[in-house]
């Protein structure tokens, strides 16, 4: 073969560049066309809106619903059977009578807001213990009342002991306030105590000695006593 024959069939690198060049061009091509049909696609599916669901409406005309039943030829409900004791007593009706004035009871009167509104005066503590009327014979003691009683006035001092400064407190220069529940009968008087708050329990003695000691008018409720938890402070203050 001569040369120029082998130089007619050569293929070199300008070949190759315009090939590569030409796939290039498809595939860019392909590849949009591809993508574009994806896109469509996703925007076809995601605006598509679904039929709303059909439904059967029946219409009737008032002419073939008929005339309402008749209320004179519709049967009655039946009747409950009531079993009534045999030693029931039938009320009786009553005729007023007259009565002549003096023989009337006298009209009740209602308290007006003005005398409702009236403090009540409040018991004040004297020193001297008031002993209860034993003629009334003597209140019966359920056990420790509720933690809440309701009251419409709750109790008054009438004896007040006041506790003892406890010797160890005194030499440390403890002080503070103690606070306690008494367990007020309906007598008045101090069935326990309880302590609920000390700066020490060095106090606690003292306290519950002194507080058995005191005496109270009772806590009243619907114009009777009743037995209440009562809370006390007692302060120790050193001179």
């Amino acid at each position: 073969m001569t040369m120029p024959a082998l130089l007619d069939n050569a293929y070199g690198a300008a070949e190759l560049k315009r090939s590569a060049q030409r796939y290039m061009t498809w595939a860019v091509g392909l590849a949009s066309l591809l993508h574009l049909l994806s896109v469509g696609t996703w925007w076809i599916l995601s605006h598509r809106t679904e039929a709303p669901p059909s439904r059967t409406v029946r219409i009737m005309k008032y002419s073939e619903l008929g005339p309402p039943p008749s209320i004179s030829t519709a049967s009655a409900p039946p009747a409950v059977a009531v079993n009534l004791p045999k030693n029931l007593v039938k009320p009786k009706i009553a005729v007023p009578v007259p009565v002549p004035d003096e023989q009337a009871e006298p009209e009740q009167t209602i308290p007006t807001q003005d005398e409702i509104a009236v403090p009540v005066a409040e018991g004040t503590g004297s020193g001297t213990a008031v002993e209860p009327d034993v003629s009334l014979g003597a209140i019966e003691d359920d056990g420790p009342p509720p933690e809440f009683v309701p009251f419409e006035k709750e109790p008054a001092v009438v004896k007040r002991v006041e506790p003892v400064y406890p010797e160890g407190a005194k030499q440390s220069g403890i002080e503070g306030s103690v606070f306690a529940k008494l367990w007020i009968d309906k007598e008045g008087r101090v069935k326990d105590v309880v302590i609920l708050k000390a700066p020490s329990e060095v106090f606690n003695a003292a306290v519950i000695e002194a507080a058995k000691q005191w005496v109270f008018t009772p806590a009243v409720m619907n114009s009777g006593p009743v037995a209440v938890w009562f809370p006390v402070k007692f302060t120790f203050h050193l001179q």
